[in-house]
């Protein structure tokens, strides 16, 4: 039976390291596609012409927390991405390096999750966002 387990686990290992390299890649490209977008916004914000600059703050904060959200979806499929590698590769040390890669990533996501609800216009940001 453990001869078994064994060799399908050796047959599916491609298979497994296909879908994490996927999950990167997805990871990557919602990274990219968040700067690209809040770019575009930040840019379409700087060129209108509004004599209101608590106005462009607010802008420029929905912008900010949009970004966010993109960072926050990203290391989320990083960490389901490093816990199916350390699945197919359980060594110690890979044990040990997935542990440190999530405390790191669950600490960056609380801090900017944190940051994004705190923010002083956080009831018109959140209003903005649904909205978009």
């Amino acid at each position: 039976m453990d001869n078994l387990t064994h060799e399908l686990l050796l047959w599916m290992m491609p298979a497994f390291q296909i879908i994490v390299f996927l999950l990167n890649m997805v990871s990557i490209f919602i990274i990219l596609w968040g700067a690209f977008t809040a770019c575009l916004d930040f840019f379409k914000n700087l060129f209108q012409k509004k004599a209101d600059q608590v106005g462009i703050a607010l802008e420029n904060n929905f912008i900010k927390a949009y970004l966010g959200s993109y960072v926050l979806l990203s290391l989320e499929v990083l960490i389901i991405a490093d816990i199916i590698e350390s699945i197919i590769n359980p060594t110690f040390q890979d044990i040990i390096k997935l542990a440190l890669i999530v405390i790191i990533r669950t600490v960056i996501s609380y801090f900017l999750h944190r940051e994004i609800d705190e923010s002083p216009m956080q009831a018109e940001t959140k209003k903005r966002m649904q909205s978009k």
